[in-house]
């Protein structure tokens, strides 16, 4: 397969890295369904500081070993600079290893180790990853949905949509602090709430056979949805064949060129408050929620008209406990690439 490097979004002053320069590196890694982030970063704080990070086209590889080794022989780095290695992946976990939901890639911590000669590699599912940046995020790191009045000692919830829907959580445990535990909710049924959703589920059911969250709300969630609100032409002219359809739709939609197109957007962010109210009920998440993944801070104006924090709240009899959740948009791209810094850095 062609190997390419997308773009490189930082780097170090220094053009290359040398190897003499990573003594006591962090290598954190998050796989998703679209693209590949490595970077490397410096362990000497609570928050690892980034050195390099360059980003890459998923499936233009055969699987994760050859990302890596064009990663470090592009940076010139030496595998024994490394001292740990942490990579979300976009799957559930099992024994040290992973079958990407949306990627034919088998990752096992234990091939890359043995074929780097890193000291420590751990996976974890990539919203659990995420969540580990959670607690280092700063205030321009979030855009506020909902102010709410965070307790000390409640648990964090943590959603999102992108290529596929991840979701996760931190339970605060006294003397640890917050602890991230990983969820695979984006595979749980669908719940239709509106006539018009039961139409899309019933649209779902007969392609798909059931309906899950992640069939709404994702990328191609959004493409289903627009099957269902366009019953003729659609006036942007929008092919739903084309990889960037979901990106074309919502488009579309903040720009009111297509009638159908803002429907479809506003029953996504619709569906979206309420899947991370469910969330934030099952996890009592009275110190947050935070919504994070790719498609959120491209239609903010959206997420910020009311509907979202609606469908969020409406759930009696537990509405004034969801009107106390802090709710945040995470703004940082690479929170989840962080997250997985942070966990390196944290290991022993």
């Amino acid at each position: 397969m062609k190997e390419n490097i997308a773009n490189v979004n930082r780097k170090a002053p220094a053009a290359v890295i040398r190897a003499k320069e990573t003594r006591g590196m962090l290598l954190a890694g998050d796989i998703g369904g679209t693209k590949t982030l490595l970077g490397l970063f410096d362990s000497s704080s609570a928050r690892p500081r980034v050195r390099t990070v360059r980003t890459f086209a998923t499936l233009e590889y055969n699987d994760l070993l050859s990302i890596i080794a064009e990663f470090v022989s592009t940076e010139a780095v030496t595998p024994s600079a490394i001292e740990a290695a942490c990579f979300g992946v976009a799957g559930p976990v099992i024994d040290d290893a992973a079958e990407l939901t949306n990627v034919p890639f088998n990752i096992d911590a234990r091939r890359v180790r043995a074929r780097f000669k890193f000291p420590r590699v751990t996976l974890l599912n990539d919203l659990q990853a995420m969540a580990y940046s959670v607690p280092v995020l700063t205030p321009p790191e979030v855009h506020v949905l909902q102010e709410g009045q965070p307790l000390k000692g409640g648990n964090i919830a943590v959603i999102a949509a992108g290529t596929g829907l991840g979701e996760a959580m931190l339970h605060y445990v006294a003397g640890r602090g917050f602890v991230p535990s990983p969820s695979e909710g984006g595979h749980a049924d669908f719940s239709a709430r509106t006539e018009r959703e039961i139409t899309l589920l019933r649209d779902l059911v007969a392609r798909y056979g059931r309906a899950e969250v992640e069939s709404v709300l994702c990328g191609p969630g959004l493409v289903n949805i627009f099957r269902v609100t366009h019953a003729g032409r659609c006036d942007a002219a929008i092919d739903i064949a084309n990889p960037e359809a979901p990106a074309a739709i919502s488009t579309a939609a903040l720009e009111h060129r297509c009638d159908g197109c803002v429907e479809a957007l506003h029953m996504f962010v619709d569906a979206y408050g309420a899947e991370s109210g469910n969330l934030a009920l099952r996890v009592v998440a009275t110190a947050g929620v935070y919504i994070g993944g790719g498609i959120a801070p491209k239609i903010l104006p959206a997420l910020s008209d009311g509907a979202f924090m609606r469908a969020f709240r409406e759930k009696p009899p537990l509405a004034a406990l969801l009107e106390a959740m802090p709710v945040k948009v995470i703004l940082n791209a690479e929170a989840g690439l962080l997250g997985a810094a942070v966990f390196a850095s944290q290991q022993p």
